[in-house]
């Protein structure tokens, strides 16, 4: 069996801070980012986790291109660290696992910290690694506290508010699992949409068995017919993700007969002098690349 070359040396390797030069230069407002505040204050608080990804500079003797890592070397800098752990790339791409990697989803981020805590990191030096308030911590903590096995599987691999948490755990497993749908559907993982589908919710399927406060500037009978629109946009939804795999199937049939029959310069000929708007739907038909478009 052959072996796979790795395209890094395995083992890192202490390099001086002063002999990295990095390959691009930093953006306008990059020290300010939210982004950069919570690297600077994780390496102050637990160092650096994640090794930098470096490239011996050809002719410079104990130099090195910085390929990955430019947030974490300038709050190297910033923090006056003389040295960093790098992994040695064996070529010069600026190609990095980094590059491609899929960051933590939520729900990946609360289990994380509830190990943590678990392990007995104390909230106020976790909080302080990530630079959040330490109310942020326990919330992620309890991200996932009355919210149904189901609903939890649709929301494995989203990033979301904790506050979409608190929202939908006022509504019951099975309608949970609904309203997770349409937010996953709706690609709109937004505290606001969950906040009108909890409002649409019947009394019946909501935990507390009552209709949350009501929502200002929306009358009784707004309420009601919003009811009955989310009542029948979830009906909709399942019949469309019924017949979806289907109606690809036709499509593509129809618009590769279509293609064949446009071919035939006398069939298009004859289309074109007796229904040229018919001619119009078909070449617009075959123009489609996906039922998207």
């Amino acid at each position: 069996m052959s072996k796979v070359e790795l395209g890094f040396v395995p083992t890192p390797r202490m390099v001086a801070v002063d002999r990295i030069l990095p390959s691009r230069k930093a953006p306008l407002g990059l020290v300010t980012s939210r982004k950069y505040k919570q690297i600077q204050a994780s390496i102050a608080e637990v160092g650096l986790i994640e090794p930098l990804t470096v490239s011996p500079m050809a002719g410079v003797e104990g130099s090195f291109t910085l390929l990955d890592g430019h947030m974490r070397l300038l709050a190297l800098r910033e923090l006056g660290r003389t040295e960093a752990p790098c992994l040695e790339a064996l070529d010069d791409e600026a190609y990095t696992y980094n590059n491609r990697v899929n960051r933590l989803s939520s729900i990946q981020e609360h289990y994380m910290i509830r190990r943590a805590l678990e392990r007995g990191v104390a909230p106020e030096r976790l909080a302080k690694a990530l630079n959040v308030d330490v109310s942020h911590v326990r919330k992620k903590m309890n991200l996932l506290d009355g919210v149904c096995p189901e609903a939890c599987a649709l929301l494995e691999d989203r990033q979301f508010s904790a506050e979409l948490s608190r929202v939908i755990r006022k509504m019951k497993p099975t309608r949970q699992v609904e309203c997770v749908e349409l937010l996953v559907s709706a690609n709109t993982m937004t505290v606001a949409y969950a906040e009108a589908l909890l409002a649409a919710t019947p009394p019946e399927l909501l935990v507390a068995g009552k209709k949350p406060r009501k929502l200002a500037g929306v009358s009784k009978e707004q309420m009601a017919r919003m009811e009955r629109e989310m009542s029948s946009l979830q009906g909709q939804y399942k019949l469309v993700e019924q017949n979806f795999g289907q109606d690809v199937l036709t499509f593509v049939l129809v618009r590769g007969y279509l293609v064949k029959l446009l071919g035939n310069e006398a069939i298009s000929k004859f289309l074109r002098s007796r229904t040229p708007e018919i001619l119009e739907q078909f070449e617009a038909i075959t123009a489609t690349a996906s039922l998207e478009t």
